[in-house]
C-alpha cells in the first residue's frame, strides 16, 4: 500500500524545505515527481532547484522540456508521471492523481495559508476514508520534522 506522509510547513517556506527533501530522495535512489498547482509555480521551483545552494544543484527537469522521460526529479503542473517515479509530492494545493501507482506520496502544505491548509484537511479525510495509513509531520522551531501521533 502507498505510504502517505503530509508535511506542515510551519517554520519555512516551501523553496527552503523541498530541496532537502528531494535531496535525500535521490540519495536513496528514488525517482520524483513534483506536482504543483500552477505552471508558473512550476517554473519558480524549477529555477529555484538549480540556484538553491553555491555549491551544489539538484538535477532535475520539467514535463514543458525534453527528455522529461530521464529526470531523477520531473516537475508538472499536471497528474502526468512520466520519468516513472514511485515518489510524488505535492505542494501549494495541487490535486493528487490516483495514490495507489506510488510507494510514497508526499503533501506539503504552508501552515499559514488557510486555503492550503483546508485542502490538507480534506485530502487527510479522504484518504483516511479510504483506508490508506497516514503520517503526519511538522516543523520544529529548528525547522526539522518532527512526526506527530
Amino acid at each position: 500500500m502507498t505510504e502517505i506522509l503530509f508535511y506542515h510547513l510551519t517554520e519555512s517556506k516551501l523553496e527552503e524545505a523541498l530541496p532537502g527533501l528531494l535531496d535525500r530522495c535521490i540519495e536513496r535512489g528514488w525517482r520524483v515527481v513534483v506536482q504543483t498547482a500552477t505552471e508558473e509555480r512550476r517554473d519558480l521551483i524549477d529555477s529555484h532547484l538549480w540556484t538553491y545552494r553555491d555549491d551544489s544543484f539538484l538535477a532535475h527537469g520539467t514535463d514543458a522540456a525534453d527528455f522529461a522521460d530521464d529526470q531523477p526529479i520531473l516537475l508538472t503542473a499536471g497528474d502526468g508521471n512520466d520519468n516513472g517515479a514511485t515518489v510524488r509530492f505535492l505542494v501549494d494545493g495541487a490535486q493528487p492523481p490516483p495514490v495507489g501507482g506510488y510507494e510514497r506520496v508526499v503533501f506539503m502544505f504552508d501552515g499559514y495559508d488557510q486555503a492550503q491548509l483546508e485542502d490538507a484537511r480534506a485530502q487527510w479525510k479522504a484518504l483516511k476514508g479510504d483506508g490508506h495509513a497516514l503520517t503526519y509531520w511538522q516543523q520544529n522551531q529548528d525547522g526539522r520534522w518532527v512526526k506527530k501521533a
